[in-house]
Parts: structure tokens; C-alpha cells; sequence
């Protein structure tokens, strides 16, 4: 333990207003009330403050899968046009790739001959269906009408989905409007995050040709372990940071709380709804959050009040008053929950009812650890 005395040393060159001397085996430190109102310190008193108590995750800025999309083609086919870039956004049915390919013009040629033989066939079934009734025809001739008529209504009726699915027009194509190009058009509204292809490229059904992310509904998605899944509910608090970005704390509050556990980490999945009008957060930003499992009131003083020495912690009380000086005496403190800017006191009886110095004790503590000559 040590202390200083100061004392006001006069007018000097640099217009110090303390001298300070150690003395050993001492729990006391006086300061002169020149120098206490030079340095803008002030005593306060142990109050009650609202602690939080938490429990901590990890995890990323998200989307719901619903608002994330993979762009893709049913039939493979060489980029013609793709006027895109990452970052753009798009409007959902916004034309984002064209693509060519000799067998787009084979399947519409196809379902063309096709139409075209369903109104023959149609005829001839209705035809041999009236004969048969009236007993003209035979059942054999009938059902072989029938036949050819359903098998080449089953080829119409599929290679009209097909077309439909490649984004193509049956009906054009009915009226011999043959297009070796088909265009692929925005599933969603949102942000292009991934674009995989470019001009003259081939891209296969197996290929995702491009990526949409809707942001306007990104949310929290945290884990946390096994040992504190019981503590969280719905509704429950939660404040972030975004380290690699920013110091700033966002909220957002437990929205779901997963049902089964990680077998690889021993993780249970959060997901979290972020308050609006906060920040532009960008998916795949990493994460640290702090859930809020209850509020208590405790016994606390600013974390400036506070002295770290040899591992311990201690804080200067008002012991004794003159005309000129203020005695201080060191108390140790335990400190128990902390805040940004508050600490809790667990003995807090210790300091019922005493002044203690909560501004200006870290610049007097420099001062004295930096022993000024005067």
C-alpha cells in the first residue's frame, strides 16, 4: 500500500498545483482541494444501478432462406446476355441472363408438329367415338383412335409445361414464332450477391447461374451451447456488436428458439429479429451477441471509481475534510456484474453512507505513478 501527499507548490513555470511524496505501509492519500477542483474531480455515493445478466453467442447477419435465391436453367445453353453485376438490384420478373441453344428450336419444332397433329387426332377420335356408338366401327378401331389421340394429348400437354418452364410462349409458338433464345427472369426482389457466368459461357441445369438476396428481411442467426439453452425464450433481449465494422450495439430479440442440438459442437441455433432503422447490415457479418435472461437492481459505482492494484480492487473514500485538503482512504472493493459503464459493489455495506472520488481518480493516480518533478 502506498500513498501521496499533495500539496500546492505555488506558481511555477508549468503550472503544477501538487507535489507529490510516497509513503509506504499507508491506506490514506491526501489532495489538495486547489488541485481536486484543478483536475475536475468529484466524490459520489454507491447507488443502485440495473444489471443485466446474460448469456453469450456467436453467429452472422442472415436472411430466411425464402429470401435467398439461386438462379438456375431447366435446359443448358451458352450466356448471350447477362447485364448484371454484384450489388444491383433487381425487381422480381426482371430479366437477368438470356441464354442460346440449338435445342430450344428441336423442342419448340417438336411441340409444334405436335399441336399440329392433336387437331387431326382429335377429330378421328370424336369420329370413330360416334361410329362406335352407332355401332358402324368396331371397338378395335375405336380404341386404337382413342389411343393415338391421349398418348399425343399427354406429348402436347408436357412439352407445353416444358416450354412455359424455359420461359417460352406455346401459343407464339403455335403461330411459328420459333426463338433459339430463352430468357431467365428474377424469382425474388432484391440485392445480386453472385454472379457465376459471363458472355459466351455454357452453364448446365446443374450450374447456379446467379444469386438474389432479399435484405429487407435480414435477421440474427446466433448459436449458443448446450448448458444455456434452457435460459432462453421468445421476447427475450438481445444486443450485438458487428466487431469487424464497428464498436456500435444493436438490438434485436429472440424470435425462435431451435429444437435440436449441433451433434458437432453441442450448439443450439437462435434466431433473432433486428429492431429497424439501426444500421445497413450486410449478410454474412459476423456477430457477438448478448442475450438478456433478466434484469436485476444492484449496488454499483462507476467502473471510473475504480483502482486495480496487485490483482485487487479498491476505491478512495472521503475520510477527513480540512480548510486546504481532503484525506482519502483506500477501501478494497468485489466486484460482481458489469455494464458499459457501471460496476456492482457485492460489499457494498462497506461503503454505505461515505463520499467516495468517482471523476478524476485514474488522472490522479497518473500523476502520482508518474511522479512529476516540481
Amino acid at each position: 500500500m502506498f500513498s501521496l501527499v499533495l500539496a500546492a507548490c505555488g506558481n511555477s513555470e508549468k503550472n503544477n498545483e501538487a507535489v507529490e511524496e510516497v509513503h509506504a505501509d499507508s491506506n490514506e492519500m491526501l489532495v489538495t482541494k486547489q488541485q481536486f477542483e484543478g483536475e475536475q474531480m468529484a466524490f459520489g455515493t454507491i447507488s443502485e444501478q440495473v444489471f443485466s445478466e446474460t448469456v453469450k453467442a456467436n453467429g452472422m447477419i442472415d436472411v430466411p432462406p425464402h429470401n435467398r435465391s439461386s438462379v438456375a436453367t431447366f435446359i443448358g445453353g451458352y450466356v448471350t446476355k447477362t447485364p448484371l453485376l454484384i450489388g444491383d438490384r433487381v425487381k422480381k420478373g426482371q430479366l437477368l441472363v438470356t441464354l442460346e441453344n440449338p435445342e430450344y428450336v428441336e423442342i419448340q419444332q417438336n411441340y409444334l408438329e405436335v399441336a399440329e397433329q392433336l387437331s387431326y387426332l382429335k377429330s378421328e377420335f370424336n369420329r370413330q367415338e360416334t361410329l362406335y356408338n352407332e355401332n358402324i366401327t368396331s371397338q378395335k378401331n375405336f380404341l386404337k383412335a382413342e389411343s393415338a389421340y391421349k398418348s399425343n394429348l399427354a406429348l402436347y400437354n408436357g412439352l407445353r409445361k416444358k416450354l412455359q418452364m424455359m420461359n417460352l410462349n406455346p401459343t407464339l409458338v403455335e403461330q411459328g414464332q420459333i426463338s433459339s433464345t430463352i430468357n431467365l427472369y428474377a424469382p425474388i426482389a432484391g440485392n445480386v450477391t453472385k454472379v457465376m457466368v459471363s458472355n459466351g459461357s455454357y452453364v448446365s441445369p446443374s450450374d447456379t447461374i446467379m444469386e438474389i438476396v432479399d435484405t429487407d428481411h435480414i435477421h440474427l442467426e446466433l448459436s449458443v451451447f448446450e448448458k444455456d439453452i434452457l435460459k432462453i425464450k421468445k421476447g427475450q433481449d438481445i444486443l450485438f456488436t458487428i466487431p469487424e465494422a464497428t464498436d456500435s450495439i444493436f438490438k434485436a430479440d429472440v424470435h425462435l428458439v431451435g429444437t435440436t442440438i449441433d451433434e458437432t459442437n453441442r450448439r443450439v441455433k437462435i434466431h433473432g429479429h433486428i429492431e429497424e432503422g439501426q444500421a445497413q447490415f450486410v449478410v454474412g457479418m459476423f456477430a457477438e451477441a448478448n442475450i438478456v435472461i433478466s434484469n436485476v437492481n444492484r449496488m454499483a459505482l462507476p467502473k471510473e471509481a475504480l483502482i486495480e492494484a496487485e490483482a485487487n480492487f479498491f476505491v478512495l473514500v472521503l475520510k477527513n475534510e480540512t480548510a486546504n485538503e481532503y484525506q482519502l482512504e483506500k477501501i478494497k472493493v468485489v466486484k460482481g456484474l458489469e455494464t458499459e459503464d457501471f460496476v456492482e459493489i457485492l460489499n457494498s455495506e462497506d461503503l454505505k453512507n461515505k463520499r467516495i472520488l468517482t471523476t478524476g481518480t485514474y488522472m490522479l493516480l497518473n500523476e502520482g505513478g508518474g511522479g512529476h518533478d516540481h
